[in-house]
């Protein structure tokens, strides 16, 4: 079949090319449709298929631009995670008893989507309960990295990662609370954007069969992926704000335009190390290019500062109080395995398993103090914004590793230039950014000597979302994006 013109297009690009009449959102579906039938049965990223409802939404759209109407997604086919909620369509959250759950209403963030004219595909495929940096469950199976059928495309958002870069679609909704937006874009060559916490609201990003009611996250947010930096502005516009059944009763959004405009004018702060679990050699080749290159554009680019809260103490931290909130959710026998492990640890046990373990059984009280000291770390980064703009650290300590479907995660291992460290230390590098609530952007930094993408998060301050996002574009500008996968590129 001949190359389609429009698969690795812009969610920008598309826009116009729809206002100017090149082609119709008819057609922008229809090739969507055709190429995921084509290229599906062997990435597997579009787990619930809704091709029927996006061919009337798609006449719908055609419909109101020969009206001259004019809104931001009108017409652009998208997908949305699994694990928000659309009307008629199952939301499982790979969870088999919930095969069969089927929510009544679109959540807040579908309903804005479709709002603004969006045309939604599908769902695609996430991890049981969302919990993992891979995207497989006993209902929709596995889903495959498209640089390498053997490899992870990353979790939870995977199959929305996928999607993209298999040209599917220009846009994709994820969520994130331990790199589950910033992980499958790494691991894909694509960009996500983690909104700072609350930014957007979440209400039915729900797991089935919870009623879909506004809730705010500690730690968890939901937010846009693309191919492109400026798409993810383009999407976050339409996602964010609060839930008018609470906070929109009385706030209205206003978010600060970015810092700068110009590269040349950013001062930034690039981290590639970790003292509890390193970077390989691509992850950190592929940082330390970029900061030479940023020295080279005239960036004012620093390697170091005392004003850099301590890692090692945040990524303590940060493991209590997810586990503190994922140990909520435990059932019966694990919890029973969890505090018996907990009861054996010594004091002096400072690995961040232990601290997992202590975050899972922890009280009330133990959590109030946790907090306090986030508090305390949230000071520490908007003193740091003082004197930086950005700063631009590794997601993951590795480019996409091989499937690893072994039942106890915390029993497998991920292997670092020849070194093996736990699989759930891998945590530390989002964590970064997650536990102080703060955006952060991840960009592809071009792909490893073994043809595998690498990337980058470049952490912005407390609601100054496009000031992260702008850099983005300015480093897809200048120094190259997204790479399309060599065997999808057709």
């Amino acid at each position: 079949m001949a190359k389609s013109q429009w698969s690795f297009k812009s969610a920008v690009e598309l826009s116009t090319a729809l206002t100017a009449k090149k082609v119709s959102a008819v057609e922008l579906t229809q090739d969507a449709i055709d190429r995921i039938e084509r290229h599906d049965g062997k990435i597997n990223a579009v787990c619930v298929r809704d091709f029927d409802r996006a061919l009337v939404a798609a006449r719908e759209a055609d419909a109101a631009l020969a009206r001259g109407e004019r809104k931001l997604l009108l017409g652009l086919p998208l997908t949305i995670k699994e694990s928000f909620n659309i009307a008629g369509l199952p939301t499982t959250w790979g969870f088999v008893p919930q095969k069969n759950f089927k929510p009544a209403e679109d959540a807040l963030p579908v309903a804005r989507i479709k709002q603004a004219g969006g045309v939604i595909l599908g769902k695609t495929n996430v991890p049981v309960g969302l919990g993992d940096w891979q995207s497989y469950n006993d209902i929709y199976g596995t889903t495959n990295n498209p640089y390498d059928l053997g490899r992870t495309p990353g979790g939870s958002s995977g199959g929305s990662s996928a999607a993209l870069a298999a040209g599917y679609c220009a846009l994709a909704t994820g969520s994130d609370i331990g790199g589950s937006l910033r992980v499958p874009a790494f691991h894909c060559g694509i960009f996500a954007h983690k909104p700072t916490i609350n930014l957007c609201a979440a209400r039915g990003e729900t797991p089935p069969p919870f009623p879909a009611i506004p809730r705010e996250g500690d730690l968890a947010v939901i937010g846009p992926m693309a191919r492109t930096a400026a798409d993810l502005s383009l999407l976050l516009d339409v996602m964010a704000g609060p839930d008018p059944l609470e906070g929109g009763i009385a706030y209205k959004l206003d978010l600060p335009a970015a810092r700068h405009q110009s590269l040349r004018d950013f001062r930034i702060l690039v981290i590639d190390s970790h003292p509890l679990l390193p970077t390989d050699r691509d992850v950190r080749g592929a940082i330390d290019k970029l900061a030479a290159g940023l020295s080279k554009a005239g960036v004012t680019v620093a390697r170091e500062s005392p004003l850099l809260p301590d890692f090692a103490e945040t990524s303590r931290l940060y493991m209590r109080m997810l586990l503190g909130f994922l140990g909520a959710f435990f059932p019966p026998e694990e919890l029973a395995d969890v505090q018996a492990r907990a009861s054996q640890l010594s004091p002096e046990d400072r690995s961040l398993n232990a601290e997992r373990l202590r975050g899972a059984t922890a009280s009330h009280r133990a959590w109030v103090l946790d907090a306090g000291a986030r508090a305390g770390l949230r000071a520490q980064w908007r003193a740091l914004f003082k004197s930086f703009d950005a700063v631009i650290c590794p997601i993951m300590p590795t480019a996409a590793f091989p499937h690893d479907h072994s039942p106890e995660q915390r029993l497998r291992t991920i292997g670092i230039d020849g070194k093996d460290y736990p699989y759930s230390d891998q945590l530390a590098w989002p964590g970064i950014a997650t536990l102080p609530g703060l955006p952060a952007t991840a960009v592809p930094l071009g792909l490893s000597k073994d043809g595998l993408p690498v990337g980058a998060q470049i952490v912005g301050p407390f609601l100054e979302d496009r000031t992260p996002l702008r850099l983005a574009e300015l480093i897809e500008r200048e120094f190259g994006g997204f790479v399309p996968p060599p065997m999808f590129d057709d």
